[in-house]
């Protein structure tokens, strides 16, 4: 059986193309009474980009707190929030920021229309019912957040997606002007998620035609962002992600993800960060991309953390290992089919200990 994937329907790509999202929203407002839910990063709160959000009188504004990487008892509590400020339904939400902001839009999009707690859906395809309409405006690129079909969410016992064909979006606004003064730390580690992604896909094991195609571009373009710094850097870095997120829906990432997974479970680091800390430590199994990596961060000056294990407890450290083999489909992927004989405990143990 091959896969029969969703994919985002609609698509608006341009600079200053954000100011049609009033004109986009106004197609769900189908009653007078339909409010819309903008759920946005609340990095923007005491900036001047709040007055260009397009909120109407009845609509809800929450400012999400991305400090943390999202956490299912959050997502609860935003739906929540939603639900006292009113019995119906909203017409929409709108996630605007980085990958937190839309990874915790599309998760309290799924929760509004399904009973329980977000970490009852943690894994693949136990969403039973259609989400809310729900659209991403990003504001950082590379996690591919904006056309995945799924939400990453830390939970009481994992570090795991709600994987689903609902949790995709049902719009995405690409304006390269939004992700123009980003920090360069952080432009840096959210766009090495998109390059770690096409490492990751282009030599996995369910690698195809499908996957390879939008996983070269993506790499060429994240190439010519980090290696030239094109003046229309922007532009093409969110289309990077674009392609990026697109390579692994007929694919998937592999090593460096899974360990990522651990480090933020247990160390609590964002997803970009965690990705570049492992994957510095990962040139026996990706060797090209290692080395491109450590070009690119040395290209713009990154240091990445180190000695973040050194000290850990015995307990956290086989909770990292935990986290990191429930992701079978990444090892596979990476390792093929008799990947747990290759990657033992022991071995990823290893792996954590030099970080």
């Amino acid at each position: 059986m091959f896969r029969n994937f969703k994919m985002v329907s609609q698509v608006v790509f341009g600079r200053g193309c954000f100011n049609q999202l009033d004109e986009i929203l106004s197609f769900q407002r189908v009653k007078s009474s339909s409010f819309v839910v903008f759920l946005v990063d609340h990095v923007f709160e005491n900036s001047e980009f709040k007055s260009r959000i397009p909120a109407h009188d009845q609509d809800m504004i929450i400012w999400a707190d991305t400090d943390d990487e999202p956490k299912t008892s959050y997502v609860d509590k935003l739906v929540e929030k939603v639900k006292s400020f009113s019995s119906d339904l909203p017409a929409g939400v709108v996630g605007i920021g980085g990958g937190s902001a839309m990874d915790l839009a599309k998760a309290v999009s799924l929760m509004l229309a399904n009973p329980g707690s977000a970490a009852d859906y943690q894994g693949w395809d136990l969403i039973k019912k259609p989400a809310v309409w729900h659209a991403a405006v990003p504001t950082l690129s590379g996690t591919g957040a904006e056309v995945s079909r799924t939400t990453v969410l830390t939970g009481p016992q994992k570090k795991l997606g709600i994987n689903s064909d609902y949790t995709v979006f049902d719009q995405i606004v690409l304006d390269p002007e939004l992700i123009a003064g980003v920090p360069k730390e952080q432009w840096f580690y959210t766009g090495m998620d998109c390059y770690i992604h096409c490492v990751e896909s282009l030599q996995g094991t369910f690698l195809n035609a499908f996957s390879q195609s939008y996983g070269e571009k993506s790499m060429d373009l994240c190439r010519e962002v980090f290696l030239q710094d094109p003046s229309d850097s922007a532009d093409k870095l969110m289309m990077a992600s674009y392609f990026g997120g697109m390579s692994i829906a007929y694919s998937q990432v592999g090593i460096c993800h899974a360990l990522s997974y651990g480090l933020s479970f247990v160390l609590g680091l964002h997803h970009g960060i965690g990705n570049s800390v492992a994957f510095d430590y990962l040139e026996e199994y990706y060797p090209e991309g290692v080395r491109e990596f450590r070009q690119m961060m040395e290209k713009h000056e990154i240091m990445l953390p180190r000695n973040l294990v050194s000290g850990l407890s015995d307990e956290k450290l086989e909770k990292m290992i935990d986290v990191a083999l429930v992701l079978s489909p990444l090892w596979e992927n990476a390792l093929g089919k008799d990947w747990a004989e290759i990657m033992t405990r022991d071995k990823i143990r290893q792996l954590y200990q030099r970080m």
